[in-house]
């Protein structure tokens, strides 16, 4: 959701708004509604701006702001709407105090409401703004900054990551609690964001914060501290992503770059896991990991539909596996056992509905896996184990990438805790780079979403295998057209949707040539007879050419494989959809790309 950026510069020559202005530029992919920055010196130099973040630049002066160290954000609103007062940073009652904030402070009305009675005037409507008074308040009692940034965060409930600046002082103040922070170690200065992108053009060595931890950034270096105040070494990273795939490369949007990016992302996640002469997977992540009798997976959204592909796998291996919304995960109420493993699936590792169910599964003692895609996430950290799915940076709030690198670490995980393994089914993994990049160079998707642009809604119908694609399809159309869709099992079309269905309605069905082709194909008969179009998504083109209006084709796969290739023709549909209707196809309204509250 909200985006934090901080920077001390370590000399005076690098221009400090424009690191901060960069730096926000590489958070606009998480969500927001308006956008501030703020420079200590001495005096606390504030500009905010409700928007677009080409509106708060428009607003900053010409030229350099002199300063020592900076904060940004990007707002996404929860507490007031999206106006100039509501953008962050936040100050104190005489502006020496600026603050930015993620997260939700659940007991800010009792903080405000002290703090009015103490004096303190508020210009906003946000919980934001007790932090900076909170501060305040230890100061004028004679308290230096770091002990008063200190007091003020012990004093906050809920889930936060908040970061700050005073005038007369050259560093920038931050702590985290549940919501993320990664500190940037580079030789023009020390950073901190919500997420690496934000500096990754600076450096790519990072430290990941950990809950209860302070830190504070000045031009001389980044001292950590715990809850008690004592310092904390904690271990520098590499992040191996290039900053090269954090842009656009020419592409109009970063969901078609990201798209286009699937077969190196695929094959970075194969990379050294598969053995096509031993007939093996090996995951070194989970080498001490024992087959478990039990698999329990809790997601959300994207990483939802890649949980329900994977439940059917372990299921077909011959282990109990459900997927669970990760917000309805009731670990009091779901049987778990020291025979269960629960999977928590989650791109940025953050998500908090995720993590919530994570920690209720460490507390009841189930073994715990993460798959993610950031090394060194609340995920990666609180599980038992975790297995990344190397997909690099994903930019557009639409997961695409990161969604067929989960389905091919899913499929090989279930794989290597089974020991079920098959030469075909190696040579299909290895082959899936390929395919996708076939299915790119060829696809008619393009075509198609010219035909159907003006359809009242799109439903997306798939059996077994192809179910949790037809419901990934339908969310991508809903969330970047802004169209009505919906995804479901094929066989739950004359159960109610039927109702819906019209000539305005195309129906997109996911056939393989499996055994469930001849179901499918009457299903299909089913939406025509109500005179809807049909578009066949499918590897067995021939089979259904008289029953279809249309077809994406997708090269022939094992039937486990196919979701990863059938859903790549679903994004480049609703991609050209979104396109020709010129929706905001990267940042789609209402959406962020990392959901960090409940």
């Amino acid at each position: 959701m909200c985006g934090i950026i901080g920077y001390t510069p370590a000399q005076t020559d690098p221009d400090i708004l424009d690191v901060l202005l960069d730096g926000l530029s590489g958070l606009e992919y998480r969500g927001y509604d308006s956008a501030g920055v703020a420079i200590a010196d001495s005096s606390v130099s504030v500009y905010k701006r409700n928007g677009e973040l080409s509106e708060l630049e428009a607003a900053v002066p010409d030229g350099s702001v002199d300063g020592r160290a900076g904060i940004g954000h990007t707002r996404w609103s929860t507490h007031g709407p999206p106006t100039d007062e509501n953008a962050h940073p936040h100050t104190d009652c005489d502006g020496s105090v600026a603050v930015v904030h993620n997260g939700i402070i659940e007991n800010y009305r009792d903080l405000r409401a002290e703090l009015e009675a103490a004096g303190h005037e508020f210009d906003s409507e946000t919980d934001t703004e007790v932090v900076p008074h909170l501060i305040e308040m230890s100061l004028e009692q004679g308290a230096g900054i770091e002990t008063a940034f200190r007091r003020a965060v012990d004093r906050l409930e809920g889930s936060f990551a908040v970061a700050a600046v005073c005038s007369g002082t050259e560093g920038v103040l931050a702590a985290r609690h549940r919501s993320p922070l990664v500190l940037g170690i580079g030789d023009d200065g020390y950073h901190l964001a919500s997420d690496v992108p934000a500096f990754l053009e600076h450096t790519d060595r990072v430290v990941y914060l950990r809950d209860g931890q302070f830190a504070t950034i000045r031009p001389s270096g980044v001292e950590i501290t715990d809850e008690s105040g004592a310092l904390v070494d904690m271990p520098v990273q590499t992040v191996e992503w290039d900053p090269e795939e954090a842009g656009k490369s020419g592409y109009d949007h970063y969901m078609r770059k990201e798209i286009n990016e699937q077969p190196r992302a695929i094959r970075n996640c194969l990379r050294e896991r598969i053995d096509e002469i031993d007939r093996s997977v090996s995951i070194d992540e989970i080498d001490d990991l024992s087959p478990p009798a039990r698999v329990q997976l809790v997601a959300c959204g994207t990483s939802y539909h890649a949980s329900l592909y994977a439940a059917r796998l372990f299921r077909d291996r011959g282990i109990t596996a459900s997927a669970f919304h990760a917000s309805e995960y009731d670990a009091d109420a779901i049987p778990i056992g020291d025979d269960t493993l629960v999977i928590a699936v989650t791109q940025s590792g953050e998500t908090a509905d995720t993590l919530g169910a994570l920690r209720d599964a460490n507390r009841w003692g189930a073994e715990t896996l993460a798959v993610t895609n950031v090394v060194g996430s609340s995920a990666s950290r609180e599980a038992d184990h975790a297995m990344y799915i190397r997909a690099g940076p994903e930019i557009s709030v639409a997961a695409t990438k990161t969604f067929a690198s989960q389905q091919a670490a899913l499929a090989m995980l279930s794989s290597a805790l089974t020991g079920e393994c098959s030469r075909g089914f190696v040579e299909a993994l290895r082959a899936l780079p390929d395919q996708i990049q076939s299915i790119l160079d060829r696809s008619r998707a393009k075509a198609i979403a010219r035909d159907y642009v003006e359809s009242d809604a799109y439903f997306f119908i798939g059996r077994g295998y192809g179910a949790p694609v037809a419901l990934e399809g339908a969310l991508k159309m809903k969330e970047i057209t802004y169209k009505h869709a919906e995804g479901f099992p094929a066989g739950e079309l004359k159960h109610g949707p039927l109702a819906l269905v019209s000539e305005r309605t195309p129906v997109f069905a996911i056939i393989s040539g499996s055994s469930k082709r001849e179901k499918m194909i009457g299903n299909v008969k089913e939406a025509e007879s109500r005179n809807a179009p049909v578009v066949a998504v499918t590897d067995s083109a021939d089979a259904v050419e008289h029953h279809v209006d249309d077809r994406l084709r997708i090269p022939e796969t094992r039937p486990q494989l196919l979701p990863i290739l059938a859903n790549v023709q679903l994004q480049l549909l609703s991609y050209w959809v979104a396109n020709r209707l010129g929706r905001s196809i990267d940042k789609p309204r209402n959406l962020a790309k990392s959901v960090t509250v409940e």
